[in-house]
């Protein structure tokens, strides 16, 4: 029977990113997460506010990037992302992109058409700790977190691997792809 974690908050699940050795690398597909520690933030930045204080974001950084990146561990992560972006991908980059890569999350971004998608890359999210340990993220249509699921099959983590490098092979640098926009993130993100 494999771990399921019904919970972003689970302590077990959160363990992960303080036990990993090496690396850890996250591929997200979707155009939209709807997770309760940016609820009042997403509102946020729909109606223009100015960032102000993300707890969500700032506990991220503090407790999990600044300390694996003290230890040099490294940490990655390659979003597809669908052009025109969406109101979430915005409000990702300026609220949160911004502020991990400068701590030292390695971000990078694939950009396809709407409708498209990247030949052998599946729409899958998952984590993967250490090219050993899987951990499928589950998903209702409107990005509601449902759960996670540790994947011990080792066919399945190989295929993750390979996804990993088809990911980074295909991706851009965050700040490559921001500078398409031409600081439309950096404005939003003051």
């Amino acid at each position: 029977m494999s771990t399921v974690f019904t919970s972003l908050d689970d302590a077990e699940f959160n363990l992960l990113f303080r036990e990993f050795r090496q690396s850890v690398f996250r591929l997200e597909t979707l155009q939209h997460y709807q997770v309760s520690y940016e609820k009042d933030e997403f509102a946020r930045f729909l109606t223009g506010e100015s960032r102000g204080e993300f707890p969500g974001i700032s506990g991220w950084i503090s407790g999990t990037v600044i300390p694996a990146r003290a230890a040099r561990k490294s940490m990655h992560r390659v979003h597809v992302v669908e052009e025109p972006l969406s109101d979430y991908v915005r409000f990702e980059c300026a609220w949160a992109y911004e502020h991990t890569v400068p701590a030292g999350e390695d971000v990078r971004v694939i950009t396809v058409e709407r409708g498209q998608w990247p030949d052998n890359l599946p729409r899958a999210e998952y984590w993967l700790f250490d090219s050993e340990l899987l951990v499928a993220m589950n998903y209702d249509e409107d990005g509601t977190f449902r759960f996670a699921e540790v994947v011990t099959n080792a066919t399945e983590v190989a295929l993750a691997r390979q996804w990993r490098d088809t990911a980074m092979e295909l991706s851009i640098p965050y700040r490559e792809f921001a500078e398409r926009y031409d600081g439309l993130f950096v404005e939003q993100a003051r």
